[in-house]
């Protein structure tokens, strides 16, 4: 138990069985080909090498080198936006032999349910229709705290605020989104944890004389703001753990340069991997 190896199924390990078996046995091809089921075509077929083999497979070795959490699906989808006529299958074959690790999907999670058997989670229909906000932690190289606000729209996932400070409060917050209101509109709904500086009376003001609806997840729930809850991971993997702040000024470069990245290039795989501004004039 545990000695066999798996069965022979890819056209190029049957290809490779065909042979050890001609030479092993003496036998003739047809015959062998008979044996595994191998159309004698297949069994001759020589693979092509295109011209431009060595510079694809530099360029995805040089983006999975700069992108370490993307997948051969992601690095395709950038390789077609940067102008090269390739699929993600072939991709997919250069990322095997040269031994790349693809990262593995993460488990699908299930609907909220309460307990009358109604949805509580709100999808949003449109833009604008519903943004949700949260904070993302991290800290300068001398160990001072750094606190992201981040404000995304859930329809075309566009990072509407990624706003640094070393501490918020409800007047801070407040000012955050006075700022996102005016560039993009008052949403209708926004989603939110039972934080301090969320469910404070002046943000709850502020709201009201919007007329912007909040939606409060229950308590220890984060998966009930799972929009947000996935981009802080995305930021977090791709962007402050490859970074180390010196200073307040690099988080604030920083920080724009990477609402620009992400909004404008970075592929989105719910969008069919395109940038979130694209999705968003698309739509």
């Amino acid at each position: 138990e545990g000695s066999r190896r798996g069965k022979i199924l890819s056209p190029a390990g049957k290809r490779r069985a065909c042979g050890y078996v001609q030479e092993r046995l003496h036998i003739s091809e047809r015959v062998a080909c008979r044996a595994l089921a191998l159309p004698r075509s297949s069994r001759r077929y020589a693979p092509v090498m295109r011209d431009d083999e060595d510079e694809i497979t530099s360029r995805i070795i040089y983006l999975a080198s700069n992108y370490g959490r993307y997948g051969y699906r992601r690095i395709a989808a950038m390789l077609r936006t940067e102008g090269w006529r390739v699929n993600h299958k072939r991709v997919e074959r250069i990322w095997r032999e040269q031994g790349l690790k693809v990262p593995r999907r993460q488990p699908k999670r299930r609907r909220i349910w309460t307990r009358d058997g109604s949805c509580v989670r709100m999808r949003p229909q449109h833009a604008n229709h519903v943004w949700s906000y949260d904070f993302v932690e991290d800290a300068l190289a001398n160990g001072r705290k750094v606190r992201w606000l981040n404000i995304i729209d859930e329809y075309d996932r566009r990072l509407i605020a990624c706003v640094p400070r070393r501490t918020w409060r409800g007047n801070s917050v407040v000012d955050a989104l006075s700022k996102a209101f005016l560039a993009y509109g008052c949403p209708e709904y926004i989603r939110s944890d039972n934080g301090s500086e969320f469910v404070s009376q002046k943000v709850r003001d502020y709201l009201a004389t919007a007329e912007v609806q909040t939606l409060y997840i229950e308590p220890g729930s984060p998966w009930e703001n799972g929009y947000c809850e996935s981009f802080n991971s995305k930021m977090r993997d791709e962007f402050l753990n490859e970074e180390v702040f010196e200073t307040w000024y690099e988080v604030e470069v920083l920080t724009k340069q990477w609402i620009r990245y992400y909004n404008y290039e970075r592929p989105h795989s719910s969008l069919g991997y395109r940038p979130p501004a694209v999705q968003a004039v698309a739509a």
